[in-house]
């Protein structure tokens, strides 16, 4: 049986194994009880299973009072910003975001339209596993509304931060790839709107994934290929509920997720100087692009959330995590692809710069990205053995993070898989996946002597 994930930034699973009918029942009811059987916002990315899991949330949500209303397909950022737009008290988003078709996902957030935190999200667990759950007669159930609004809600947004008259008479030609996910037909209008010439793949709202969702370097070789093909401008590839990007260069170089916030705060603070937030395991390229204005980076645990908090509690201008998620709170306070995409046009129309070029001006460094299979459980007492290794400074908020002059490693477990993630970071790639691979192999030497 595949490991069910439930944990306060959502509930992960597999559908005809462990993401079951009741289980998704009880969850709405339980949302519903903590939303006080308020309106709750739900929406739902392009999965073949996104209906049987719409239903039995429904079912639950509505046998708690709530009222729902049904923002229907759309991505994780469009919902998320229909939350607030209604005055909801909250929302439920239904997408595995870069997991395989096989998962479907729960994902709590509250009337801002951000993510539940970490006492919200156990709140909220109390109630699911105490079962104190609000229970309404047959004449207090309400009916589904629906609300087709978020796409045009959301690109309303995104067209209020670029120059359309500008993007319009320059021409952009953009090669996409929405891996046929919810983003797709908002990221096709915004190009159209701006006038981009479009050279699109797997732009179907059908959910058939004909890649991995995930946006890394060996999932998006198609749309490198379609950048060349074409001479395309830029490139980019979204996951499968269009909140985090990867951009490909005018040369269909794959660029990656870790320079779309980089590229993205390059940009944003030429334009106003501020505050930039970003979690322990996104790369040292953005200290090096704030540190070009003079302006600060806060870091935090990893996790939307926590992100989206600490920028709102700091008034910042930029924020986002490596991982391609790109946050500007004139859109919204939530990783948004194609915010990242208007700030990237933006910034190739007022530079004159091609994308390769924008991208050498940050001082380059390079990552590994490794994984351990272990559960949370399996990894709590290995965290205090890590906690005593030697390094330039070590961080305990989120795993361990050992900072040396060299480089830094991040060892912590995933909120959405049951495994222990292993990032490391230095000049070259040699040297970090050296890095990378010491610290998994004493992991996972760790982990077998904890049991």
């Amino acid at each position: 049986m595949s490991k069910l994930m439930i944990g306060i930034s959502g509930v992960r699973g597999v559908v005809g194994d462990n993401l079951t009918p009741e289980l998704l029942v009880n969850l709405g009811q339980a949302f519903g009880t903590w939303a006080d059987s308020g309106t709750v916002a739900v929406g739902r990315d392009t999965r073949v299973s996104g209906d049987m899991v719409k239903h039995a949330v429904f079912s639950g949500l509505l046998s708690a009072g709530c009222r729902i209303v049904d923002v229907g397909v759309c991505g994780t950022p469009s919902a998320a910003m229909m939350i607030r737009k209604l005055g909801a008290n909250g929302g439920i988003i239904i997408s595995a975001s870069h997991n395989p078709i096989e998962w479907n996902a729960l994902k709590f957030f509250r009337a801002d339209g951000v993510y539940l935190n970490q006492e919200q999200g156990r709140e909220l667990l109390d109630i699911y596993y105490g079962g104190d759950v609000k229970k309404v007669g047959y004449d207090k159930l309400n009916a589904v509304e629906t609300d087709n609004g978020a796409a045009a809600n959301h690109l309303r947004r995104l067209l209020a931060i670029v120059d359309v008259p500008a993007l319009r008479k320059r021409r952009f030609r953009v090669a996409v790839d929405c891996c046929n996910g919810a983003g797709s037909a908002l990221a096709l209008e915004f190009l159209r709107v701006t006038g981009c010439e479009i050279f699109a793949i797997d732009c179907e709202m059908n959910g058939l994934f004909r890649r991995n969702p995930e946006p890394t370097r060996e999932h998006v070789t198609a749309i490198c290929g379609v950048v060349r093909e074409n001479a395309a401008d830029l490139g980019f590839a979204e996951d499968a509920d269009a909140d985090r990007v990867a951009f490909i260069s005018e040369k269909g170089d794959y660029i990656g997720e870790e320079y779309s916030l980089c590229l993205a705060a390059s940009h944003v603070l030429s334009r106003r100087r501020g505050r930039v937030v970003t979690n322990l395991s996104t790369t040292r390229m953005i200290d090096d692009v704030a540190r070009g204005f003079d302006c600060e980076v806060v870091r935090t645990p990893v996790g939307e959330v926590n992100v989206a908090e600490a920028m709102i509690a700091g008034e910042a201008v930029i924020g986002g995590e490596g991982n391609g998620g790109v946050i500007d709170p004139r859109v919204h306070y939530g990783r948004d692809a194609l915010t990242g995409v208007a700030i990237i046009l933006q910034y190739m129309l007022e530079s004159g710069k091609p994308l390769s070029r924008l991208a050498a001006a940050i001082p380059a460094y390079r990552m590994s990205k490794q994984r351990v299979e272990c559960s949370k459980r399996s990894f709590s007492p290995v965290l205090k053995v890590l906690a005593r290794e030697k390094a330039d400074r070590v961080d305990t908020r989120d795993g361990v993070k050992l900072d040396f002059a060299e480089g830094w490693v991040n060892i912590r477990p995933s909120n959405t898989e049951p495994i222990v993630r292993v990032y490391a970071e230095a000049r070259s790639q040699d040297e970090a996946d050296k890095l990378a691979e010491r610290y998994r192999l004493l992991v996972e030497r760790l982990v077998k002597t904890a049991k």
